[in-house]
Parts: structure tokens; C-alpha cells; sequence
């Protein structure tokens, strides 16, 4: 029988947003292990590298050239009964290198009942049935928007930067004000349910302006932060400084002039993650991510829903009627990684202080292990696990192994290893770093017992 490990040749996606030419680590990547027609082209952007079996971009195996879907389906062993069965034989995450040089759209997406829903009614826009919650670790400083700031934070904006409270609305703009009034941190249900409830109602109002009104505001927008520098916004209020949002405006102005996404920014927490920083996403948050390169693990779906900061279809009644309207500062949103519990480290990773360390997000569908090995010799093997995995490395190199094949592994390479195998990894020089998606459906993968 064949050896479950199996170099990747993966595809890389062309969208304007996406860093140029080798700046690019989603292009790098693609070019460590390129398709017969891929080179980089110094004048182009390159957004995402796709490593999955999602039939947009499928990943395939490098030594046939057959597509891993092709591979799965036609081996339910190498996934595992339970997760092939359970997935109708593909891979149940799609992992992604994002490298981001200009704002994403303002978007979120679907669950999964929603999905089925806009799948059937626009399979053009939506084209497939599937939920797409997903977790994003930074492998370059990252900044974004994601999630609804804390309510007390979105009342200092409307009161402070006058062109938003003027697309709000007056009327809208008391009306929330008063609706959260002494209970902006309540966690009784009836309470948060109304402050919800409010939220929509403004962030509707505000999203439901005409295009010339938006500009307008927009130019007077833009005045303030160039002038007012750090008294902009009130100062920025708690969670930013003025003269970062008043940056971040003048920013995002040159990318998208007059768009509805500079008064979102007023709405949605401003975060910035360092390397090995991660967030996750339900499916019906609110997010746009701005810049900077991120390993990206989501469910296998491409389902997005968009409203701002993009020149593609943008769904604005979708988009304010499916959120989820949850509010929290950014901390909240923030992951916390723990000690990879299923790995043995040899003495020489272990004096090098070499780690795994592991992102689990509530879901199923998937979780991610970081490796860093700091010095030639380092060593980890890996527990088997009932469920399949894809390794990328993004920095230094070394060897991978499963059984007896071992093979070499470096920046940009690509590999899967198929379920109940024990893999290897082992540092040839210092900081050789990986980044592993899997999924196992009994539990014991999950350290903080949250499943």
C-alpha cells in the first residue's frame, strides 16, 4: 500500500487586493512547488494560495498530477471512514496562505442553513452550500476589522465624528444611544437582545445610504483626519489612538475613495496581530482584513457575502439581516494557543526551546499546529490521528517523514499526510517552521476540552 505522504503542487489565486510579484508569500509559496505554467510576474498581484480539495482551486499531487479530491475519494482510508462518510468524501477544511496588500472586501459569511438558502437562489454569487466559519494566524504583521466594537466605543464614534452620525441617521443615532443607555455591558439576555436590536437598526441605517450622499460625507470625513490628527474621533476613544484611526482613513481612502467602509471602521473593532497571533470567525461575523500575510483555515467553502471596500457583487440587505450583531472587544475575538499535547521533542529541540503549539477553534472542521524548531536536529514526531492533515512550511527546512519515506521539506512545500500516520519532522538548519490543518472527530486532538 502507498505511503500516506503526498507533496502538494497548489494553486495560487490573482485578485487585486493581493501583494505584488515575490512580495507575495502566497506567490513564493506557489512557485516552490509551480504548475508547468507558473512563474511570477513582477507587476502582478497574487492573493491566495489554496491548499485543498475545493473545486475552484483543487490541490494535486505533485509525482501523478491527479487531483487530492481524485486521491480521497478514490481511498476513503486515507481521510478515515468516519471523516470521509461524515464529509461526503472531501476534505472537510480548505487552508489558505492570504498575503494582503490592500483592503478585503467588508464581508462575512453565511452558516450553514443561510448557505443552502443563497446557494439555491444565486449559485452565481453563492457557489456553494456550505458554512465558512475560519481561523486567521499571522505569519507578517496583520491589521483587519472584525467583529462589533463594544457598544459604549460605537456611541464616543457617533457622537464624535460628525459625517457618521449624519449617514446614521439623528433620529437613528438617539435612538441607539438611548437603547443602551446604563446597560451597554449588561449580560441579561433581554438586555443584550435589545442592544442588538439597536445595533442592527443603526448599522442598517448606515449602510443603506445612496453612493452621492456617502461621498459627500466621505470628503468631510477625510478633512477631519487630515487636520485634526490625533484629536481626531474624539481622540480615538478607548480602544484607539486618533491619530491611527486618522491614519487608517487616509489609508483606506487611497484604496477605495468615498467607499461606505470608511464609517464601517467606526462600527468594527480595529485589530492588529503580531506573527503567531490568531482570531477566529464565526460564520455571521462581520470582518474585513486590510493587510499583511495570514495562514487562513476555514470549512471547505468559497460562500462570501460582501458590502464595502470591493468593486464585486455586494449583497447589503444579506449582508445587515444574517450578522449576528455580537459585540465584544477585540481581546474577546483574540485565540489563545496551548502546548500541543500528541508530539514527542527530541533533547535537541527541547534545549533549543523549539514548540508546537496548537489553535483549536469551537468547530469541528478543523484546528492548526505550529512547529518551530530552532536548531539542526530538532525533532518532533507526531501521535497518529484518525483524520487527515496538510503540512506547509513557511520558513527554513528540513526532512518529513511517514513510515519509511522521507522527504524534503523547505519554504513553500507542500504536503499531506493521511490519517493513522505518524509523521516526522526534523530541522536542518535553525527556525524551521510548519503550520499543520487536520481534522479528528473523537475529541482527543482538542487540549482545551472545549468539543
Amino acid at each position: 500500500m502507498q505511503i500516506p505522504l503526498i507533496r502538494l503542487q497548489c494553486g495560487v489565486n490573482s485578485y487585486d487586493w493581493g501583494k505584488v510579484g515575490g512580495e507575495s508569500a502566497a506567490a513564493k509559496y506557489a512557485a516552490a512547488t509551480p504548475s508547468d505554467d507558473f512563474s511570477i510576474q513582477e507587476e502582478k498581484p497574487y492573493a491566495e494560495l489554496w491548499m485543498g480539495t475545493h473545486p475552484s482551486l483543487p490541490s494535486k499531487d505533485l509525482e501523478t498530477k491527479r487531483t487530492l479530491l481524485d486521491l480521497v475519494q478514490d481511498n476513503q482510508a486515507l481521510m478515515s471512514q468516519t471523516v470521509s462518510r461524515k464529509y461526503g468524501e472531501k476534505l472537510p477544511f480548505l487552508f489558505k496562505v492570504l498575503s494582503i496588500r490592500k483592503a478585503l472586501s467588508i464581508q462575512a459569511h453565511p452558516n450553514k442553513k443561510l448557505a443552502e438558502k443563497l446557494h439555491q437562489k444565486d449559485p452565481k454569487n453563492y457557489p456553494d452550500d456550505n458554512h465558512k466559519p475560519e481561523m486567521t494566524i499571522a505569519i507578517t504583521p496583520f491589521d483587519g476589522l472584525c467583529g462589533f466594537r463594544p457598544l459604549e466605543e460605537i456611541s464616543h464614534f457617533l457622537s464624535a465624528v460628525p459625517s457618521l452620525r449624519k449617514l446614521v441617521g439623528e433620529s437613528t443615532a438617539k435612538d441607539f444611544e438611548t437603547a443602551i443607555k446604563d446597560h451597554e455591558t449588561s449580560q441579561k439576555e433581554e438586555d443584550m437582545q435589545k442592544n442588538k436590536k439597536a445595533l442592527q437598526s443603526a448599522f442598517s441605517a448606515l449602510m443603506n445610504n445612496e453612493k452621492s450622499k456617502v461621498a459627500s460625507a466621505a470628503d468631510e470625513l477625510l478633512t477631519s483626519a487630515k487636520k485634526d490628527c490625533g484629536d481626531f474621533a474624539g481622540s480615538g476613544g478607548p480602544s484607539n489612538e486618533g491619530q491611527e484611526l486618522a491614519d487608517l482613513v487616509v489609508r483606506l481612502n487611497s484604496q477605495f475613495e468615498g467607499d461606505i467602509g470608511l464609517f464601517v471602521l467606526f462600527f468594527l473593532n480595529y485589530v492588529k496581530l503580531e506573527v503567531g497571533e490568531a482570531m477566529f470567525l464565526k460564520a455571521d461575523d462581520i470582518h474585513a482584513y486590510l493587510s499583511g500575510d495570514i495562514i487562513e483555515c476555514m470549512a471547505s467553502s468559497d460562500n462570501v457575502v460582501r458590502a464595502g471596500f470591493t468593486p464585486k457583487y455586494q449583497d447589503i440587505p444579506t449582508l445587515t439581516t444574517m450578522l449576528t450583531y455580537s459585540y465584544a472587544p477585540i481581546s474577546e475575538q483574540k485565540m489563545h494557543p496551548v502546548d500541543y499535547p500528541y508530539v514527542t521533542l527530541n533533547s535537541t529541540a527541547y534545549s533549543s526551546a523549539s514548540s508546537v503549539i496548537l489553535y483549536d477553534p469551537p468547530i469541528e472542521e478543523f484546528s492548526v499546529v505550529k512547529t518551530d524548531l530552532k536548531k539542526e536536529g530538532a525533532k518532533a514526531t507526531f501521535e497518529a490521528i484518525d483524520g487527515p492533515s496538510i503540512i506547509i512550511c513557511t520558513a527554513g527546512y528540513g526532512k518529513i517523514g511517514v513510515g519509511s519515506k522521507f522527504e524534503e521539506i523547505k519554504q513553500g512545500y507542500v504536503f499531506f499526510v493521511g490519517a493513522t500516520a505518524e509523521c516526522v519532522l526534523e530541522s536542518e538548519g535553525k527556525d524551521f517552521t510548519t503550520f499543520k490543518a487536520f481534522c479528528e472527530l473523537s475529541g482527543k486532538e482538542d487540549a482545551n476540552g472545549t468539543h
